[in-house]
């Protein structure tokens, strides 16, 4: 029987686990020399700006806007076409979401729909880098910079991502990434937020660690947010990967958009002008093809190839953050998206069942694998 290919590779490897048992040994668990260190390295990745590690994406998110100052009576504009953490990140700050359309070519926040959706009480932008290719910063910045607004990036599926050249997480006053386990690097869990600036980043220090820069001495009301140790050697190790492994998920991504260009109904991605797209998902449309997404989605899975739609419910149709908004672009993509396999472990016949696979089902033949 042929294996399984699943959708992620979540697993640590070797180096992993010899990094995190080293932590383990050591006793020093929380806040310590890891966190650190793994804070100095990432700023390489995002132009040398001061890196603050937390806990997770969401928290980084979070945290990000609250020492932005954004708070009750602000709206923050983002995409509805997200994972939910982005606009619980806003909501728990007491601010409310104002959800922009989507570049129907790049999945990512509009830049015209987010101008038309500023007002008066509009305080921040909250674009996403989805699935891994940058949103379009050359007309956010701007646009944030002509109304005064703050500008946070949610990058957490686009580490090591770039547009003209300029890494994302260098743009906004505040960049979130994550190391959930199946993001392009990982640290089983965890997160960190790129800042543009000592005064910011100081904010964040004592966000995640309850308010306190020194013990029992509380500045502000904070949290614990903090990474630990061990969570901050795995991403390390992971780190040092990171380029390699954005590598050969490009290079798969590019021999499946080879394999499936001309098969009718299914439409692969676009990757913009200038930009460096880290394939974070492999995400087709299936549209007009012989089945629907979802039969498609279900036949793929019961020939053993991983598949997943992100998302099918866009956040302003979800109940807690339900929104009577016409947004086209993303009600369309949310019935039609489809992601398939393509991280760094999948072999060349993986790659080959995969680009079959969706061939035969698109033109309404019976898959085998």
């Amino acid at each position: 029987m042929t294996s399984p290919i699943p959708l992620a590779h979540a697993t640590p490897d070797e180096a992993d686990i010899t990094a995190a048992l080293r932590v383990l040994r050591s006793g020093r668990l929380v806040q310590g020399p890891e966190v650190a260190a793994f804070e100095t390295e990432f700023a390489a990745l995002v132009d040398g700006r001061e890196c603050v590690a937390v806990n997770s994406g969401t928290s980084a998110l979070w945290l990000s806007l609250l020492a932005l100052g954004i708070g009750p009576g602000n709206e923050v504009v983002l995409p509805a076409f997200t994972f939910a953490g982005t606009a619980a990140a806003v909501r728990l700050t007491g601010a409310a979401c104002v959800f922009a359309d989507i570049d129907p070519r790049t999945f990512c926040l509009d830049a015209a729909a987010a101008a038309a959706a500023v007002g008066p009480r509009t305080a921040a932008l909250l674009p996403v880098h989805l699935y891994g290719h940058p949103a379009a910063m050359h007309d956010l910045v701007p646009l944030a910079r002509r109304h005064g607004l703050a500008l946070v990036e949610d990058a957490a599926q686009a580490h090591d991502a770039a547009l003209d050249g300029r890494p994302v997480g260098g743009f906004g006053d505040a960049a979130a990434f994550s190391f959930y386990p199946t993001k392009n690097m990982q640290a089983v869990e965890g997160g960190l937020v790129a800042t543009a600036g000592p005064e910011l980043a100081g904010a964040l220090r004592l966000l995640r660690n309850h308010g306190a820069q020194e013990r029992y001495r509380h500045e502000r009301v904070g949290t614990n947010a903090r990474m630990s140790d061990v969570n901050a050697a795995i991403a390390r190790s992971q780190l040092r990967r990171l380029d390699e492994r954005t590598t050969i998920r490009r290079r798969n991504a590019d021999r499946l958009d080879a394999a499936l260009a001309d098969v009718p109904g299914v439409i692969t991605a676009w990757t913009a002008p200038g930009a460096r797209h880290v394939r974070h998902q492999y995400t087709i449309r299936v549209r007009e093809a012989a089945l629907s997404r979802d039969e498609f989605a279900r036949a793929l899975s019961a020939l053993g190839i991983g598949n997943a739609v992100h998302y099918p419910v866009p956040l302003h149709r979800s109940p807690a953050y339900r929104d009577a908004l016409d947004l086209p672009h993303t009600d369309r993509a949310a019935a039609e998206v489809l992601s398939l396999p393509v991280h760094p472990h999948l072999s060349e016949s993986d790659l080959d069942r995969i680009a079959g696979a969706v061939t035969a089902l698109a033109r309404g033949k019976k898959a085998t694998t």
